[in-house]
């Protein structure tokens, strides 16, 4: 009988330590913030400070955070789906430092930054659609107008910043170069 109530008791110790465990886990990583649409959950990684330090100088700053731009709109199911599956992807590459100086997007990204600047923009969008339709030659038939926002507007709202490295070339810099 003794024998019985001591595995209890090692099960319950080992099972209330799991758990402790697993709560700090969630406290140090910051998870929970993972789940809010504050820009600064983004920052938890070291990698990203450049990229939010860009972005806190951008005309962006005022109307969007992270998820505007970077999370599908169409669905909840869709956004927490692609939340998860760039945490997974930025976990992995942020654990075994396979990242890089720069980052580079996915196309599964890239599509819904595309879609999203559409969505934002859609009314200056349209009348480009039409003048692209007329005049403009096609290079990407995969994006709509052939080709991406930033090919013409890469600064915005990430700067000039090259890499993760460099420190972030803000407005009133580069209007004095």
């Amino acid at each position: 009988m003794k024998k019985k109530s001591t595995l209890t008791y090692v099960a319950v110790f080992s099972v209330v330590v799991a758990l402790l465990v697993f709560v700090n886990l969630v406290r140090e990583s910051k998870m929970l913030s993972y789940l809010s649409t504050d820009a600064e959950a983004c920052i938890t990684c070291h990698p990203m400070n450049t990229l939010y330090a860009t972005w806190q100088h951008s005309s962006h700053r005022s109307r969007t955070v992270c998820i505007d731009c970077h999370l599908p709109h169409d669905s909840f199911v869709n956004k927490m789906m692609a939340k998860a599956r760039d945490g997974l992807r930025h976990s992995w590459a942020m654990t075994f430092k396979t990242y890089g100086y720069n980052l580079r997007v996915t196309d599964n990204a890239a599509g819904r930054i595309q879609d999203n600047c559409i969505r934002c923009h859609g009314e200056i969008v349209s009348q480009m659609m039409d003048n692209s339709r007329l005049y403009a030659k096609v290079e990407d038939s995969t994006v709509s107008m052939g080709r991406r926002c930033w090919e013409c507007h890469r600064t915005v709202p990430h700067g000039r910043m090259r890499n993760l490295t460099a420190t972030q070339i803000n407005f009133l810099e580069r209007d004095i170069q």
